[in-house]
């Protein structure tokens, strides 16, 4: 259980009510702040991936609190993000993008029990979406610093719109892959 990935995963957890307590902290540069606790999660949803497979560490408890950790940490981004920013613009992503975390792992876990649990394995297109959605979160928490370039933002929210379509689109094909499966159960 206590593997360097594991422990990076952990770690990633254990950030997220780090990163509400300073993106609420009403001191200079707590946005920055904020944005550097996130990339590092980020950056360790990476590394412990790496690490698992380099080190040979892979493990079932890795494999189940990878994407759980990943998950809980852009969801609750996402949803202090749209707290700062109650616009539509941001809603329909947010909204898009949680509803797909929770649909997709509801299908892995389906096929799971069916036995089909690699059919809907993560692609090359989830992971790109997630490098886009994670630099798109960086983005737009910086964008909240005032002394921060307004483009900033801008970019943040192009990239995340990207990613809302790459998230569409890798939960089509996902549905598509075990459709097959569906209609049977």
């Amino acid at each position: 259980m206590w593997t360097v990935p594991n422990i990076l995963t952990l770690f990633r957890i254990a950030l997220i009510p780090c990163f509400v307590a300073v993106f609420y902290l009403p001191v200079q540069h707590a946005e920055i702040f904020a944005a550097i606790i996130f990339a590092s999660a980020a950056a360790t949803d990476w590394l412990d991936g790496y690490l698992a497979r380099r080190l040979n560490q892979s493990s079932k408890l890795g494999a189940f609190l990878d994407p759980v950790a990943d998950k809980l940490m852009v969801a609750v981004v996402l949803v202090m993000l749209l707290q700062a920013r109650p616009e539509i613009w941001l809603a329909l992503p947010v909204a898009v993008i949680i509803s797909r975390e929770i649909t997709v792992s509801a299908l892995r876990e389906w096929m799971a029990e069916i036995g089909s649990r690699g059919k809907v394995a993560v692609s090359w297109l989830g992971k790109v979406k997630t490098a886009l959605q994670m630099i798109a979160l960086v983005l737009m928490i910086l964008s909240n610093a005032a002394e921060l370039p307004v483009w900033i933002g801008t970019i943040g929210i192009a990239l995340l719109y990207a990613a809302m379509f790459l998230t569409l689109w890798s939960m089509f094909v996902y549905l598509r892959l075990a459709w097959p499966d569906l209609r049977r159960g």
